[in-house]
């Protein structure tokens, strides 16, 4: 019970009819859990023998792990959802997991946090108007998958979006991996302390993610090598450009790569996120 999994507890408690039980592994986050009123009880040892819809926000190996530990305590036809950062590192190693013992699994990852991590930081308003993206394996019934959707747009959620694992990765390393990325690597310059009494929006802009979980993005990240390596070195081409106009003092150049920057950002402008 993190930020996600802390956030999903308070949200669900309290937008909802569910009883939720909740299970962390560390003690104190149970005792604040149930000591903030963000859960009804505490499962015991994470066994989720009794619930209808199992909601597991741990690192991509963690959810794995997990789901293959319970694989048989699961209820039958019960829905378990991951909110991992990452989909086709849990999604592929559990297809086969549930459909032999009788579960229905689904990838999920909830477009929404902020820069700290931990329950501390849970709020049940974080979800309000984000996406939530669903991987559900190909052949799934639409059935629950309405259901599951009707669900997280109980919790605040404005959008659902439906791709497959690898659309999902392969996006998710350009819309979020790459920021990261660019953040943390944007800050490492010499000047960066020098900062006060130059920096506007854009320097808090550029350095806002850098202050990331690095254990959590070190997973994810290699988890997407392939997807991400290929989006820093899409970037690096880029930049090049932009440089090599730059040093030669070639304006032409550079303002047409500016203005073709931002005709991009515009046509980003037009596109309508929940119409």
């Amino acid at each position: 019970m993190g930020l996600i999994g802390g956030s999903m507890a308070k949200a669900i408690k309290q937008k909802t009819d569910h009883t939720v039980f909740g299970w962390d592994g560390s003690e104190n986050v149970r005792f604040s859990a149930k000591l903030a009123e963000a859960v009804h009880d505490i499962l015991e040892e994470g066994n989720p023998s009794n619930c209808d819809l199992v909601l597991i926000a741990l690192y991509p190996g963690a959810t794995v792990d997990y789901v293959k530990k319970f694989a048989s305590q699961f209820k039958k036809g019960a829905m378990v959802v991951d909110c991992a950062g990452i989909k086709r590192s849990v999604c592929q190693p559990l297809q086969e997991v549930a459909a032999q013992n009788g579960f229905i699994f689904c990838g999920a990852h909830p477009m929404a946090g902020i820069e700290r991590s931990g329950f501390t930081y849970s709020t049940p308003d974080l979800f309000e108007g984000a996406t939530m993206i669903l991987t559900p394996y190909t052949g799934t019934d639409i059935a629950p998958m309405n259901e599951l959707s009707f669900f997280f747009k109980s919790l605040g959620f404005a959008k659902m979006q439906v791709a497959t694992d690898a659309e999902h990765d392969q996006m998710i390393a350009y819309t979020s991996q790459l920021a990261h990325v660019v953040s943390s690597a944007y800050i490492k310059s010499e000047l960066s302390p020098k900062f006060k009494g130059f920096s506007a929006g854009s320097f808090h802009d550029m350095t806002r993610v850098a202050k990331l979980n690095e254990t959590m993005w070190t997973e994810l990240f290699l988890d997407n090598s392939d997807f991400l390596a290929d989006e820093i070195d899409g970037l690096i081409k880029r930049l090049q450009v932009y440089s090599k106009a730059i040093r030669e003092k070639d304006g032409d150049k550079l303002k047409a790569i500016l203005k073709e920057g931002k005709e991009k950002r515009l046509a980003v402008d037009d596109i309508k996120e929940f119409e």
